[in-house]
């Protein structure tokens, strides 16, 4: 059985697309008895609808001869959430995802197939981004999309999975901001695995948001080097070269513009964030 944990915080107005998206997956059934995909929602420090959306949606998920989960913690906390979605879980293969993700139909059927193995291993398929409202993270999306983080390895952002093998090189998720960075860096680059099957999700609207949320993913990156140094020999982020750098500025120049000016603010900042939880809607 594939277990997918999502933690949840006020989603009410995005949880439903994407169950929806996962109840449009085209993943084969497996032999014998017993559900092939259980969904774990994990709503924490949830005041709106997040949990009663979610459960709207148990006789769909049992309609597939799936199995639907919903938590509803107290404490709004990624982390927390993750950890209880884990111990509430009871599938070999592992996929953790933002409750903003839509995914394609063929995604977990080729995570599944990729992370069928006794070895550890860790998964994930290709992003792509919804159009955004403002022009700015239009442009902002067009050149992130062809960073070499994004397009030469397995960057893990919004969608990862893992093998039950993988899942127990660590015990629970500690108190960080960049849970996908921390995960992503428990495996060695030929442990990670990309599958052509693509997800979506929302960029942050505006450059105040695309400069907030960003200065937030740096600090937990930052935040895993510091707390966990070990793990940076297992780091495979490709440089970013003159050549490479050059090309981006050719193939758009306002998307590079644009993209430069929340490097070059993000770096401008000062000082942190106390959130462990920050949206970029």
């Amino acid at each position: 059985m594939l277990s997918v944990i999502i933690p949840a915080n006020n989603e009410a107005a995005y949880i439903g697309a994407c169950l929806e998206s996962f109840l449009a997956s085209d993943i084969a059934p497996e032999p014998g008895a017993g559900p092939t995909v259980e969904l774990v929602v994990v709503a924490n420090g949830c005041s709106d609808a997040t949990v009663a959306v979610a459960k709207g949606y148990r006789r769909d998920v049992e309609a597939r001869g799936w199995r639907l989960i919903v938590l509803d913690l107290a404490e709004g906390n990624k982390l927390a959430a993750l950890n209880a979605g884990e111990r509430a879980a009871s599938g070999k293969v592992l996929v953790y995802t933002d409750a903003d993700i839509l995914v394609s139909p063929p995604l977990l059927g080729q995570l599944r197939e990729v992370l069928d193995r006794p070895e550890p291993a860790f998964a994930g398929g290709r992003p792509t981004v919804a159009r955004a409202r403002s022009w700015i993270t239009r442009a902002y999306a067009r050149t992130w999309l062809r960073v070499p983080f994004v397009t030469d390895v397995v960057p893990g952002c919004g969608v990862f999975a893992m093998n039950a093998a993988g899942r127990a090189r660590w015990d629970r998720y500690p108190r960080i901001i960049a849970d996908d960075t921390f995960t992503r860096l428990q495996f060695t680059p030929a442990e990670r695995v990309g599958v052509p099957a693509s997800y979506q999700f929302p960029m942050p609207e505006g450059f105040r948001r695309l400069v907030r949320v960003r200065r937030r993913q740096d600090l937990g990156v930052a935040e895993v080097a510091r707390e966990f140094p070990a793990l940076l020999q297992n780091d495979d982020k490709p440089r970013m070269t003159a050549g490479r750098v050059l090309r981006l500025l050719l193939a758009d120049p306002v998307g590079f513009a644009v993209y430069g000016a929340v490097t070059v603010a993000v770096r401008l900042q000062r000082g942190g964030t106390g959130q462990i939880w920050a949206r970029g809607r």
